[in-house]
């Protein structure tokens, strides 16, 4: 099985808007709204360098050009509709045959159901749609996409399994039914282990196709009890079909994630019901994710999903009634009949009967109930002796000639004694199963039989009577049965090896007749006697003999053993010595046998040869660093001019855009040598008693200082204070925010008090004022709110400066508006002051409910306000202060706090620490993207600057595709990727012992998908402390815990480094002319945890839905997504918080749905413990209220007030409408406008399609565009085009004065060209206002941003392909945001949103991770995979910026509500890491250790990867496992000729490890190249060096095959389709190759299959004998032996790293070598599958055996240059595509750059090759 990898690499996008141009017409634009903007060639040319004067003049036309372009390509997208599938035919023959070939049922054993009249014209409009439905589906599931499934789990919520379709994922004629079992809990189980939740579905129309299958039929049945008695699992049967009104009931109220289901039947009919299940679930807004296909690691499941969109919904009601007409027909019932040897007819009904007679009985015989087992077992032989023998009577008496004559060419029926024979040995068969132990059965020998044809009618007829016992005794409540064992019912191969004995061995005479033994007799006459009892009529026989007849019951010459010939080769060790294996294994490694020196596994290591016909190839050549290969532009070591030029070009442009991030100026840092105890000096200096008298001196002066400033203060207020108090007259909301403005300029505390008091007498006026006008109508409180806030900031921030008449004046005013408990306990005193003018202010609303319900948002937070001497330029709260004293004391911290809330401070204190206490010391910011490292470097830049010596600089930069000043920067700002390679290289170590802290920033990714392993790998091999930041991590103490454990492994291991330092290493350290500061900084071994929870502002949530073209917007209260499940079973979620309004509304809803609720009262604001008389309400009083009430809540449940809760729920709940998506999009502009009207930009509008994010964007544009067209004078157009002649003629004239001869003109002309230049002046202002954008018609604030920064902002864009159209977009206000722009582009609209200038961007996840864009409001646009909970968290998290907006808004734009709550109330998931080892990752360890400069170091930080896995951690059998394949690793590296036997590299160890990021495909292009193939492949055109397009489209499949891995889904080929441009299915390697792959395969196989071997012991035995998720026990206690048992077994067989399970199947050791068993059979409790083995497979087969095929998307792309052909025929992604091309080419490079250094010839074909192919392929990228 590939890495995830493979299938999903890079930041992702969503297939819910299927390009307009392929299948659909369900583009999530309407086509009228779907834009593109290709520029002209001028446009091209001209870029946007737009001068002073031609401005004006082109814009205009540039604006029409732009206006042109839009309504092209309306009519392009309109030409491509909906692309014609009827010539895609299948190329299945017939989907009947292929599925049912495995079930050829014979004549003997038939059942016939009604047949249908394909001539009539209703079945042939039927057919024609099922065809037509068969196309939709098809064109839907092959543009699902690869993802991991699980990935954000609400406790309450499940998915839907459909049980038929798991049924068919393990439905095989091989597996036995025991394993058949086994293998459904094994898959169900993974989901349970991963906190999935499911329910699983059978649908009661399905049955009636499993009729022609008894034993599918017999299977499901049994397996729905099961599932339904022995797991928790929840079943549902109660659903006649998908389309039934129950079923349609339970998804809308029950809005699963996913449905998973099979798109293959086992008849065509079944496939065709499947399709309808499939139609109707997308229809209901549902998501699917196929049965097939799905693969599991330790932590994730990955499947192809399927979004829900527009077109699906479209074409459910499109064809409701052929869809209800085509189900009705799949599922029409008739009464079945059953023919056996073709002359026995029986109905199905008379079976029925019998067996519901038989059950009556048997309850009689055992009353006191039994084992299932026994039970099926005596009612399938009982009914099914009967039946027969009636059956056979019945035609015995029927007439004889006819008969006679026709039974020639049929089989003869099996006798009645036969089938008593057969059932004799059914009967012993669950007499072994009752007593037999698992262990026991598993060693049975393996035997390969058919029964013959006489005997199978009656085993499917037995099976069809146990499908009826099971359905009749699921319904017996009042017998107690024993269903423990149902998955045991029966064992096919136990019978056949029973039915062999009996019919060959026991008849050979007497040594061969074995003992039954004791209680094994006892049980099987027990149960024999039974079925005589049953069947009291009939004579059957006694138990004893078991065979009187001779007939034959199993097919003779097809019986056979199955024989070892393969030897399982000696599993030894070839001995490795090396310090490194011995220090990290040795304690494995005694336990494991080692070959012998003479042994032919170690004797055939041939040293690594080169090519013997190559000699100039040097595959043991070091190769060049990576980061050596990363583009540089320019290095501060440098001493060409022209770099330096580039050098300070790309500093200026850092300043500026860091200007943007940050409003303070650059700091000056200054080297200070002994600033190390700096900080806590400062702190420790205030305690100080005794001042010197310098210090009283400074004091005094500062004094000083402070008055003098304050005196101009006051003075600046005079002037101010009387317009300022006008402004708040006339626009309460507009004065308040100027007087806040002032507020901020003032330092002293006094003049900003008095300020204060002056707001507050003016508030007050406009209030009285108000009251005045309002009379006796309702009052606008927001009024009100301003007074009060006042009031709060006074008491709160001036108390000290408040004298008695100030108190007094409050007092008063709190009266005049009402409040007199407030005045009471602000004055102190007691009493009612009645006077009848105050109530003409009174707020009619108690002070309490007043505070929290209207002031809400504006409630004072608990803030410190003792400044602290490290910090400048605000007060840090208390966990920020412990941050600074964790960077004080040199100490680790993982903080884990929400975004916006100042965590970041602290990342940038460290960097100031360093480059304060040294010029060498470096600290290293980890970035998980690359826009987040730009953001921090050019914050860096805007921060400090410092005098460093030559060569040196403050901060280099490191990603995959640039890099500056790596090893010469004291801050080095990287991605992880970028730093893994720096760590474990073995020339980086000088270094690495120069980083003195690293910061993680974004430290939840450790549990990405991508690359997580990378950060695992860097927080344990750094010695120095770190600080990790996140905002979303669940379970942080045991992140902190694993920490911790590793810092303790590094504080001993660094003392061992320095206790065993030999001379070379001091000799070493003597060289290095940098002294390591590190040794002399405190070390500290601590890793603090700083959790912080508090958001600054509150998050309110917004339903927005259309009604009729209007937008309805909702407010959402957070406990509307709860239910009464959720609660009662897991509590409210911790992080659930609810604004104070949204407290009161839900207090308020409380005492609405329970009147009589006894705790009304104490819970009433007004008299609520915390609120009584109080003043001042600050938000922490308010989390108490809220916890109090959420307690209550949960209280009511136990109480018993079930109802009422669900009440309260449904009462909170918006209500939105659902629309269709053409609609939506069409609004979509009217929705950013009213959000405009609301206040509530700047917005981020997340959209996870890249076309999408762009369409909406232009969307916006062209609306205001006709806005103002529409609002424009018609004659502005005729004026502009007149003023522009006239300019024009106006600069001719001007161009004949020539300037440099001014002096010589004469005076007329003179006047004449100051005229000309007046008059142009004039033309051009006026001009200006003609064509400047109407502020209704814009939503940028041209104020943000002055005319010279916008053009220089501007001015990055002029070489863009799409920036024109960007720049016309930003002067509008709009932007769009996504991972397929250039960084340019991206950073132009950061800046400009950050500025304020853009207010609305809409953009895709790539925002989502720390990019600092804070805004008003986030709005979630569009569903998908991908909005999940940890990015829902990043997302919303934008909204509300600190400092600038009181609250955050989350709106919710056309996004299913089930999917809103869930979001809402679901957790983060925890961080649980992962398999982290690889073959590649332990060649690099080695390559370190044995490369290394320092070895002692070296060693420590291979070991450090190697001990401290998080996976592992505190779980020891995992530690031991990985050992394991950590020697089984190195095996193979040994024998590959990687390593030598002392852990050397040899061989290409070089250029695999430069590849490790595409294991096993690294080691496969080796053996390629070592083989000669590449070079038998690449002969140049004959006399030239160049190479044919046939070679080069080789070498590409050969490596799309290899590195450009994508996994179609198997239905993907099931129609031939002639697609326009690809060949979408990637072909197989030529066959020279695929040998090659093969014999690589077979190595790896074998090697995994003795690592397998090895382990095996550490597996839990209990656990391996129990069902994995009913935890049914096989190890019977009771078992005492049978000699015929023992003789059944084989004692050659050898199953022990085999499941017992599987070996019942007949799978054994041997077949451990062949890797597609390995995950059916591995023992589980191991924890590893067939993801840990580096096999590269050739082809890939889901459940069903379909072949996967890959996309062809490189090759395809090699040939036709053409990104849309690969969205339209590729059913890729545009973003996606994109990132895998440039992915790939780099590869090329990469590869060419390696093979360049290891070979001398510049003229080796081979290289030739790769050079050419790595250019063309990225020129063609280039003209994407």
């Amino acid at each position: 099985m590939d890495s995830a990898e493979d299938h999903f690499k890079k930041v992702v996008h969503d297939d819910a808007n299927e390009n307009a141009s392929n299948d659909d017409t369900d583009s999530e634009c309407s086509d009228s709204e779907k834009i593109g903007f290709i520029p002209t060639k001028e446009d091209k040319e001209s870029g946007s360098t737009i001068g002073s004067d031609e401005e004006d003049e082109t814009s205009d036309k540039e604006e029409a050009a732009v206006t042109q372009m839009v309504k092209e390509q309306e009519d392009r997208e309109k030409d491509t509709e909906d692309p014609d599938y009827s010539k895609a035919y299948s190329i299945l023959t017939t989907e009947e045959e292929t599925q049912q070939a495995s079930q050829t049922e014979g004549k003997d054993f038939r059942v016939l159901q009604h047949k249908r009249d394909s001539q009539s014209p209703e079945i042939r409009k039927h057919l024609e749609f099922l065809k037509k439905l068969r196309l939709h589906i098809w064109a839907s599931l092959s543009r699902a996409q690869y993802v991991s499934l699980l990935k954000d789990f609400v406790e309450s919520e499940f998915f839907v399994i459909d049980g038929d379709s798991l049924l068919l994922m393990f439905l095989d004629e091989e597996t036995q039914y025991l394993n058949f079992f086994y293998q459904i809990e094994c898959f169900l189980q993974d989901f349970t282990e991963k906190g999935a939740k499911y329910v699983i579905v059978f649908f009661e129309d399905a049955e009636q196709m499993y009729f022609p299958y008894p034993h599918f039929l017999f299977l499901r049945t049994a397996l729905i009890q099961h599932l339904r008695h022995n797991t928790g699992t929840t079943v549902h049967t109660e659903f006649s079909n998908c389309l039934s009104s129950k079923w349609e009931i339970f998804l809308k109220n029950s809005y699963p994630y996913f449905i998973i289901v099979s798109d293959i039947g086992l008849t065509s009919l079944q496939t065709d019901y499947l399709s309808i299940f499939i139609a109707h679930s997308l229809s209901k807004k549902i998501n699917i994710v196929l049965a097939s296909g799905q693969e599991y690691d330790i932590l994730r499941v990955y499947g192809y999903h399927v979004q829900s969109v527009y077109k699906h919904r479209l074409f459910f009601q499109k064809h409701k009634q052929d869809l209800r007409y085509a189900c009705e027909n799949l599922v029409r019932y008739e009464e079945p009949f059953v023919c056996l040897y073709e002359h026995l007819k029986l109905s199905l009904k008379s079976i029925q009967k019998e067996v519901c007679q038989t059950v009556c009985l048997l309850k009689q015989l055992w009353p006191e109930g039994s084992d299932i087992r026994r039970v099926v077992c005596v009612l399938a032989c009982a009914v099914g002796l009967k039946i027969y023998s009636n059956m056979l009577e019945n035609a015995n008496t029927s007439v004889g000639a006819k008969r006679e004559q026709s039974a020639r060419g049929r089989s003869k029926p099996l006798s009645p004694e036969g089938a008593a024979e057969l059932c004799r040995m059914q009967c012993l068969t669950v007499a072994f199963l009752l007593h037999m132990p698992l262990a026991q059965r598993a060693q049975i020998r393996i035997m390969k039989s058919c029964w013959t044809k006489q005997v199978l009618p009656l085993i499917k007829m037995q099976q069809l009577c146990t499908h009826f016992a099971l359905t009749q005794l699921s319904d017996t409540n009042d017998w107690k049965l024993d269903l423990t064992y149902l998955p045991d019912l029966n064992d096919d191969s136990l019978l056949i090896n029973l039915a062999h004995y009996y019919e060959v061995e026991y008849t050979e005479g007497l040594e061969f007749k074995k003992e039954l033994g004791k209680e094994m007799e006892n049980e099987y006459q027990y149960l024999w006697d039974t079925v005589t009892k049953l069947a009291v009529k009939y004579s059957f026989g006694d138990a004893f003999p078991i065979r009187k007849t001779s007939q034959l019951f199993l097919e003779q010459e097809q019986t056979l053993f199955r024989a070892y010939e393969e030897e399982i080769p000696n599993i030894g060790l070839i001995s490795v010595k090396s310090d490194l294996v011995e220090d990290y294994a040795g304690d494995v490694l005694k336990d494991l046998p080692v070959l012998e020196s003479n042994d032919p596994a170690v004797t055939s290591l041939t040293k690594h040869k080169e090519f013997d016909e190559l000699r100039h190839w040097h595959s043991g050549r070091p190769l060049t660093e990576e980061y050596e290969r990363v583009p540089c532009n320019a290095d501060a070591k440098s001493k060409d001019p022209q770099e330096r030029r580039q050098i300070q070009k790309l500093q200026t442009f850092y300043h500026f855009y860091g200007s943007t991030l940050e409003d303070s100026t650059s700091k000056l840092i200054v080297y200070q040598e002994d600033a190390s105890g700096n900080a806590n000096a400062a702190v420790k200096k205030t305690q100080k008693k005794h001042k010197s008298k310098a210090e009283t001196i400074a004091e005094e002066n500062n004094r000083r200082l402070k008055t003098k400033e304050e005196k101009k203060e006051q003075e600046q207020w005079k002037t101010l204070r009387i317009s300022a108090e006008k402004e708040i007259k006339a626009n309460l909301t507009v004065g308040i925010n100027k007087l806040e403005k002032f507020l901020k300029t003032f330092k002293s505390k006094s003049v900003k008090f008095s300020v204060e008091m002056r707001g507050l007498s003016a508030c007050l006026e406009v209030w009285k004022e108000h009251c005045r006008e309002q009379g006796n109508k309702s009052k606008d409180l927001s009024k009100a709110v301003q007074v009060v806030r006042r009031i709060h900031i006074l008491l709160e921030k001036y108390q000290d400066l408040l004298e008695k008449p100030h108190l007094q004046k409050l007092t008063r005013y709190l009266r005049l508006l009402g409040f007199e408990n407030l005045a009471c306990s602000l004055s102190g005193q007691t009493g009612e002051h009645n006077d009848q003018n105050i109530s003409n202010y009174a707020i009619e609303v108690g002070p309490a409910r007043f505070q929290l319900q209207y002031m809400d948002y504006y409630l004072l937070r608990e803030e410190r306000n003792d400044p602290d001497p490290r910090v400048q330029h605000f007060i840090p709260d208390t966990w920020q202060r412990e941050l600074l004293d964790a960077v004080d004391n040199n100490e680790s911290a993982v903080i884990v706090a929400p975004t916006s809330s100042g965590k970041t401070y602290v990342s940038y204190y460290c960097m100031e620490k360093v480059l304060k206490t040294s010029n060498d010391g470096v600290v290293v910011y980890v970035a998980p993207t690359k826009a987040l490292v730009n953001q921090v470097v050019g914050t860096i830049y805007s921060r400090f600057t410092k005098k460093l010596p030559d060569g040196l600089v403050v901060c280099g930069v490191f990603t995959r595709d640039y890099r500056s000043d790596v090893m010469n920067s004291q801050i080095l700002v990287t991605v992880p990727q970028c730093l893994e390679i720096l760590m474990l290289s073995p020339r980086c170590q000088k270094w690495t012992k120069r980083i003195q802290y690293v910061i993680f920033d974004e430290v939840h990714c450790l549990g990405g998908e991508i690359g997580a392993e990378v950060w695992e790998h860097l927080l344990v091999t750094i010695r120095c402390p770190f600080l990790a930041l996140s905002a979303t991590v669940s379970n942080p103490e045991h992140l902190t815990e694993w920490l911790q454990s590793v810092k303790r492994y590094w504080q001993c291991a660094e003392n061992t480094i320095k206790g065993s330092s030999t001379n070379s290493e001091k000799n070493f350290t003597r060289k290095c002319k940098v002294k390591s500061k590190v040794q002399e900084q405190k070390k500290s071994y601590r890793v603090r945890l700083v959790l912080y929870e508090e958001r600054y502002n509150d998050l309110e949530k917004y339903v927005c839905s259309l009604k009729g073209g209007d937008c309805i917007i909702e407010h959402c209260h957070p406990c509307a997504a709860l239910t009464v499940n959720h609660i009662e079973n897991y509590g409210i979620p911790s992080d659930l918080s609810l604004s104070p309004r949204e407290s009161i509304q839900l207090y308020d809803t409380m005492v609405k749905v329970w009147q009589g609720w006894p705790r009304a009262q104490e819970l009433d604001p007004e008299e609520f413990v915390s609120f009584k008389n109080k003043v001042v309400i600050k938000k922490a009083d308010v989390r108490k209220y809220e916890q109090e009430l959420k307690k209550e809540l949960s209280k009511w449940i136990v109480l018993g007030q079930r109802q009422k809760v669900n009440e309260l729920l449904e009462h909170l709940k918006p209500k939105p409408v659902d629309c269709p998506e053409q609609e939506k999009w069409k609004h979509f502009a009217s929705f950013v406008d009213k959000l405009h009207e609301m206040d509530k930009l700047p917005a981020i509008f997340f959209i996870f399609n890249v076309d999408s994010v762009e369409c909406a964007a232009r969307n916006v544009f062209l609306s205001l565009l006709k806005k103002q067209k529409i609002e424009q004078d018609p004659n502005t157009e005729r004026e502009k085009e007149r003023l522009r002649d006239e300019l024009r003629k106006v600069k001719k004239m001007l161009t004949k004065f020539n300037p440099q001869d001014t002096k010589k003109l004469s005076s007329t002309k003179m006047e004449n060209m100051v005229l000309l230049l007046t008059t142009k002046q004039q033309l051009e202002k006026r001009l200006e206002r003609l064509t400047a954008i109407p502020s209704a018609c814009t939503y940028a604030d041209p104020k943000a941003v002055d005319k010279e920064t916008l053009m220089k902002i501007f001015h990055r864009l002029r070489f863009e392909r799409r920036g024109y159209l960007q720049q016309m977009m930003a002067l509008r206000g709009i932007g769009y945001h996504h991972g397929s722009m250039s960084t340019k582009e991206r950073q132009v609209v950061e800046m400009l949103f950050r500025l304020g200038y853009i207010k609305v961007v809409t953009a895709t996840s790539t925002l989502a991770l720390g990019i600092n864009m804070p805004c008003k409001s986030v709005v979630f646009a569009e569903d998908s995979v991908f909005l999940d909970a940890l990015n829902y968290r990043q997302m919303s998290g934008r909204a509300g910026r600190r400092g600038q907006d009181m609250i955050g808004n989350v709106f919710f734009y056309d996004i299913p509500l089930p999917k809103v709550e869930r979001l809402i109330k679901s957790n983060v998931p925890q961080l649980k890491g992962q398999f982290p080892l690889t073959v590649s990752l332990i060649l690099r360890l080695m390559l370190l250790a044995a490369k290394a400069d320092d070895k002692a170091d070296a060693r420590a930080k291979a070991l450090s990867v190697l001990k401290h896995s998080l996976m592992s951690f505190r779980k020891e059998r995992y530690a031991e496992i990985l050992k394991i394949y950590f020697m089984f690793s190195l095996q193979f590296l040994i024998k590959e000729g990687y390593l030598d036997q002392e852990g050397n590299p040899i061989g290409f160890a070089g250029l695999v490890t430069h590849l490790y990021y595409y294991e096993p495909s690294n080691f496969v292009l080796v053996s390629f190249l070592v083989k000669g193939l590449f070079h038998k492949l690449c002969q140049p055109i004959k006399g030239s060096t160049v190479f044919s397009e046939d070679v080069l489209e080789k070498l590409v499949l050969i490596l799309a095959n290899l590195f450009g891995r994508k996994y179609l889904p198997a239905c993907s080929m099931k129609y031939k389709h002639t697609f326009c441009q690809s060949k979408v299915f990637l072909e197989d390697l030529p066959e020279d190759f695929a040998d090659a792959v093969n014999e690589y395969n077979t190595k790896v196989e074998e090697n995994f299959a003795h690592f397998l071997l090895t382990t095996a012991k550490l597996a839990d035995t209990e656990q391996e004998h129990r069902l994995p998720l009913s935890k049914t026990d096989f190890t019977s206690k009771n078992w005492h032996g049978s000699e015929l048992a023992s003789s059944l077994m084989d004692n050659t067989k050898s199953v022990s790293a085999i499941s017992p399970f599987a070996c019942l199947s007949g799978v054994v050791d041997n077949d451990l070598f062949h890797g597609e068993i390995i995950n059916k059979a591995v023992l589980r409790s191991l924890g590893i599958n067939a993801t840990n083995c580096p096999r590269l497979y050739l082809n890939k087969y889901d459940n069903q055996g379909r072949r996967r095929p890959l996309n062809a998307y490189a090759l395809d792309f090699y040939k036709h240059g053409s990104l849309v052909a690969l969205t339209t025929d590729n059913w890729l992604n545009e973003g996606d595509a994109y990132y895998a091309l440039k992915d790939f080419s780099l590869l090329i490079k990469s590869i060419g750059t390696s093979l360049s250094e290891l070979c001398d010839d510049p003229n080796d074909n081979v290289l030739l090759a790769f050079q050419q192919l790595g250019e063309i392929y990225e020129e063609k990228l280039k003209c994407v």
